[in-house]
């Protein structure tokens, strides 16, 4: 598996012709290797912008990107491009290729032997779920929106680049099919660990995926590049804080899980609860992995005081309380 790489942003601008203010201005910004950087704003903050400004969809202006230490200006753009995978909105994929067609294109262009590609796409789509022997032959139609969601970013691994750039992936989904595939994102990501550029203009999605998260205003301005938790709790500026919104505290939940805490213990009422759960519902017990935010939620959604917490066995080792929870936050 090839390496991820650090990507650094060196006083990057862009500035479209007849525009009064740049797109991107002076971006200066390290994201370390192997790590989720999340390029998070409102409409017309440069985003997309920056994202397309380091595999030269965009050109810079002036300035540099750097990836371990290389310029892209000193390398032959087409090549770049087959080095990083790019994802977008509803997956981009060819239609009228099936699946294994569709992962199977930049190897076939890098000129990789036929079995090594047919290795490698049986791999991937192993990696993100979808079974080659079932879905290997289907056609971009013959899928949800999440699976073609996830055939795109088989493909976009498909050559093992060591930087991935993905532009608003799971905006197009719906809220379910959307959270589940942010939680499939960061599985795969602890396996393949490659640097990551992230675009969103949602801060819940924001310090549920990255590493570190950077806040641009109108002109590409960067703002504030910290931390998830480090943002949350310590805004730049009062426009970052009217952003990431007054429930600051309510997303912080969202970083730390039950695991962290010590749990009360566990009654009579908490061993007869079922282990386990598919919608959240105080009936339903939560498990070790889940966040604070998502037991936070469970208890009030159904005015229960108490609920009981499973190990990923279905084993009850606990239960928690809002008390529990506000003490810990």
């Amino acid at each position: 598996m090839q390496s991820a790489a650090d990507i650094v942003f060196d006083a990057a601008t862009k500035t479209y012709a007849g525009s009064a203010e740049p797109a991107v201005d002076a971006l200066s910004l390290t994201v370390p290797a192997g790590e989720i950087c999340v390029l998070l704003g409102a409409s017309g903050c440069g985003k997309t912008t920056a994202l397309t400004l380091v595999n030269r969809l965009t050109e810079l202006t002036s300035g540099d990107i750097r990836i371990d230490g290389r310029s892209i200006r000193d390398q032959d753009v087409i090549e770049l491009r087959r080095s990083i995978g790019y994802v977008i909105q509803q997956a981009g994929l060819f239609p009228h290729m099936t699946i294994e067609e569709n992962i199977a294109t930049v190897p076939q262009v890098l000129g990789w032997k036929r079995s090594r590609t047919a290795d490698r796409v049986r791999e991937l789509l192993e990696l993100v779920g979808l079974p080659h022997k079932e879905y290997a032959d289907r056609y971009p139609a013959q899928l949800s929106g999440g699976q073609r969601q996830r055939v795109g970013i088989a493909r976009a691994l498909a050559a093992d680049p060591p930087i991935m750039l993905m532009d608003e992936p799971f905006g197009a989904l719906d809220p379910v099919t959307r959270e589940h595939m942010q939680d499939e994102f960061l599985r795969l990501h602890e396996q393949v660990r490659k640097t990551t550029l992230f675009v969103s203009h949602d801060i819940d999605e924001a310090v549920r995926m990255g590493d570190r998260v950077a806040i641009l205003a109108k002109g590409g301005r960067l703002l504030q590049y910290d931390s998830p938790e480090r943002i949350l709790r310590e805004p730049a500026d009062d426009y970052v804080a009217r952003f990431v919104g007054t429930d600051r505290g309510l997303k912080a939940l969202t970083l730390r899980s039950l695991d962290e805490l010590k749990l009360d213990p566990v009654t009579g009422d908490d061993e007869a609860q079922p282990h386990t759960r598919d919608t959240l519902h105080p009936r339903d017990i939560l498990r070790t992995g889940d966040t604070l935010r998502t037991a936070l939620s469970a208890l009030l959604a159904g005015g229960a005081e108490r609920l009981p917490v499973a190990d990923e066995s279905g084993k009850t080792v606990g239960s928690v309380t809002v008390d529990l929870i506000r003490e810990a936050a």
